[in-house]
């Protein structure tokens, strides 16, 4: 029983580093890129239909 508990965690902690850097290095940025272009869109397409651009007045 003690060995199988100790092959439990290791395989835990393996998959809790992959977790982990499937988080930081793919998620995460994708993420990032996401919602900084989805807010850049916002902008445009709220000074191309309703405001105008900046200064216009």
């Amino acid at each position: 029983m003690n060995n199988s508990e100790v092959v439990d965690k290791k395989d835990r902690a393996k998959y809790e580093w992959q977790s982990f850097l499937f988080i930081v290095i793919f998620l995460f940025p994708i993420l990032s890129v996401v919602i900084v272009g989805g807010y850049g869109f916002l902008v445009w397409a709220m000074q191309t239909l309703f405001i105008g651009p900046p200064g216009h007045g």
